[in-house]
């Protein structure tokens, strides 16, 4: 299953990507399935990522773009510099002026960031969710359950406070659906429809647990689309 099918895009979509656990990966592929859909794509965040290697993007800039008409079937790439092999977020205005301007089928948004951990609980100031976004894709990695807080969270100060927690703890089912639900937690700021992404369900083990999650989240009344997934080989349970 491709990825734009699972998230169900209509025309004209702004993305941001949340959480930890494949934000990066999820967000490139996605945006090379566009590309070879024809489409106009715009990748950039409003926070850091890893700089983008030459071969995953067509265009590249850096502060504003002008005087400038992507190509059908192109990823352009949005930043406001390059730091230490990181490149920084674009301004929030300058996002919103491409959105109002309409050169792009789709933006898509890196909005948060996890230092590479599968599981986050966002600071006071993340995440950053640009007002135009239509969909925010909450995004955890299963393998991080079963495993302490303290070994495997980023920011696992603000975890502990969100999921009633202590540093020694084992992430199980229940603490990560407390992460998802609360309004501090994975969703905080959500913008547009919220999809959750249960990811790197890459062996039978996490397949069950992602369904039991995602079960105990619908009986808790979360309002959005969950996919059970893994990205990397694009199975989808």
């Amino acid at each position: 299953m491709e990825l734009y099918n699972s998230f169900n895009l209509k025309e004209k979509e702004v993305i941001s990507i949340v959480g930890g656990g494949g934000k990066t990966t999820t967000l490139f592929m996605l945006a090379d399935e566009l590309k070879k859909l024809g489409k106009r794509v715009l990748v950039t965040t409003t926070t850091a990522i890893f700089n983008p290697k030459e071969e995953e993007y067509d265009h590249y800039f850096l502060g504003k773009i002008d005087d400038f008409t992507p190509n059908k079937g192109s990823i352009t790439i949005l930043g406001d510099r390059v730091e230490k092999g990181k490149l920084k977020a674009a301004s929030l205005g300058e996002i919103e002026r491409i959105v109002g301007e309409g050169l792009f089928d789709y933006l898509l948004i890196e909005a948060d960031g996890a230092k590479g951990k599968p599981i986050k609980a966002p600071d006071s100031y993340e995440p950053v969710i640009p007002k135009s976004t239509t969909k925010t894709i909450g995004v955890i990695g299963l393998d991080s359950l079963d495993r302490r807080v303290e070994d495997i969270v980023h920011r696992a100060e603000k975890f502990i406070q969100i999921t009633n927690t202590q540093y020694p703890d084992i992430i199980d089912v229940e603490i990560m659906v407390n992460l998802i639900l609360h309004p501090r937690g994975l969703f905080k700021g959500a913008r547009g429809e919220r999809i959750l992404l249960l990811n790197k369900a890459c062996n039978e083990y996490y397949a069950l647990k992602g369904k039991e999650i995602r079960r105990a989240l619908f009986k808790k009344g979360f309002k959005g689309r969950i996919l059970l997934a893994d990205i990397r080989t694009k199975k989808f349970y």
